[in-house]
């Protein structure tokens, strides 16, 4: 039986295994799916778990669950040898060992992008994952019942300051639901005011969300800046060292939460890792029909989609158009790769993909939104309902609609939970901190009690 390996179970490799199912027969192929994470992640959630709107697992969707006839492996590729059809397999718990394949699917996904600024390693946290976006939610709420205890003063403003770095989707849809968040917990908390909060959010161009237009682009700023938070374009982070935010700019300040989100980068095994072709940004070369390789030069059975992969992008008519590394794309990308992988074991046609842009959809918070198609912009809450009507039905499985739509329903009628769960970071504190178990007698075991050896 064919062995058709896929690296990375996100967007564009779970589409891949799922459409295989479908197409293959049984006994055609056997399909693996090598992932450090038993869940593909529907990251454009992520912004609305920070903000409590929607549950953290129901942003994550189980490969499990879904996939019943796909072989995975708990792990992650370090090493892809195509001359000898191997990769090298490290697990969550083991020795790493090689893993043989016929059929090569490379999906990785890209990796957070950082640069050597102090601090940074030490303080901010990333925006990519449901365990990254839980923790950013219950940091600004246990921030909140710190500060309601304080008196006003430094220690208070730092912990009611959150900095965001970068104004991509990630930064600009996370920044404005947490502020969003942020304005409605005053409510809860008398003790605090809104003129003690204070949002950053920092960009290193003139413009933020560079998938929109100019114009629809200063109307996010100008909409933020109304609802309180501050943009800073042009300008860098200089260091976070203790908290301390230092800008290019020369403002300075402290901040409790600082949240990365300034741009991916090639996933290492891709960029560093292995004999197949890259370019100079480290992505895997590929063809319209998502083969690895150029026209003069293939790489036999080797295929590639997603956020590492160069793929032309045929619905521009630019030269040397390639795709936007987005959801769209890579959904679309995993589906057509299955289509085409299959009727490449049979010897059939194999068709080029090609996707025109739906256009862009982002979330700015609850009840606000901005949408544009070509010269078409929808602005505010029309274009929010549009964000969640299309998320809704974008994401995986009629299982995890109904649950979303049944949080999000939930929430109309209740309000936002404002539950923070941040121990749930460090399960044993409270177990260490009781001491000793007690025996069953009541009394706690000494270590004196026990008989001599």
């Amino acid at each position: 039986m064919r062995e058709i390996v896929i690296v990375g179970g996100g967007y564009a490799g779970f589409y891949t295994a799922w459409g295989l199912e479908k197409s293959l027969r049984s006994g055609e192929a056997r399909v693996t799916v090598v992932d450090p994470r038993p869940y593909m992640t529907y990251q454009p959630f992520l912004p609305e778990v920070t903000a409590g709107s929607v549950e953290a697992r129901h942003a994550a969707v189980s490969l499990r669950r879904h996939l019943h006839r796909t072989r995975l492996i708990a792990g992650s590729v370090t090493e892809i040898r195509h001359a000898d059809r191997k990769l090298t397999v490290r697990p969550v718990n083991g020795a790493d060992y090689e893993l043989s394949y016929d059929t090569l699917v490379v999906t990785a996904g890209a990796v957070t992008r950082t640069f050597p600024i102090p601090g940074l390693a030490q303080e901010a946290i990333g925006l990519k994952h449901v365990e990254e976006a839980v923790a950013i939610r219950d940091r600004l709420l246990t921030a909140f019942d710190q500060a309601a205890s304080l008196p006003p003063g430094p220690e208070r403003r730092k912990l009611l300051t959150v900095t965001f770095v970068g104004g991509g989707f990630s930064g600009v849809e996370g920044f404005g639901e947490l502020l969003s968040l942020a304005t409605a917990m005053l409510k809860s908390y008398p003790e605090l005011s809104f003129g003690e909060l204070s949002f950053h959010l920092v960009e290193a161009r003139g413009r933020i969300l560079p998938e929109v237009g100019d114009g629809p682009g200063a109307w996010v700023v100008r909409s933020l800046e109304r609802r309180g938070g501050h943009v800073h374009l042009n300008t860098q982070l200089v260091s976070v060292e203790d908290g301390h935010v230092v800008l290019s700019s020369g403002e300075e300040f402290d901040s409790a939460l600082v949240v990365w989100t300034a741009g991916n980068a090639s996933n290492p095994v891709v960029h560093n890792h292995t004999d197949l072709p890259v370019d100079e940004r480290g992505l895997l070369v590929v063809r319209p029909d998502l083969r690895v390789g150029t026209d003069s030069e293939p790489v036999p059975d080797v295929w590639a989609a997603g956020d590492d992969a160069a793929v032309p992008d045929l619905a521009v008519p630019l030269p040397g158009a390639r795709t936007v590394p987005n959801a769209q794309h890579a959904v679309r990308q995993g589906r057509r790769l299955a289509k085409n992988i299959a009727a490449d074991l049979r010897g059939g046609r194999v068709r080029d993909y090609r996707h025109s842009s739906l256009g862009v959809v982002a979330t700015l918070g609850l009840g606000r939104g901005i949408f544009q198609y070509k010269g078409i912009v929808i602005k505010g809450f029309p274009a929010w309902l549009m964000h969640r009507g299309y998320h809704v039905l974008a994401v995986p499985t009629w299982e995890r609609k109904v649950r979303v739509l049944t949080v999000w329903l939930t929430a109309a009628l209740f309000g936002r939970d404002l539950v923070s769960l941040a121990s749930v970071q460090h399960p044993r504190d409270a177990f260490v901190a009781s001491g000793r178990p007690q025996s069953p007698d009541g009394s706690r075991s000494r270590a004196s009690d026990r008989p001599a050896a």
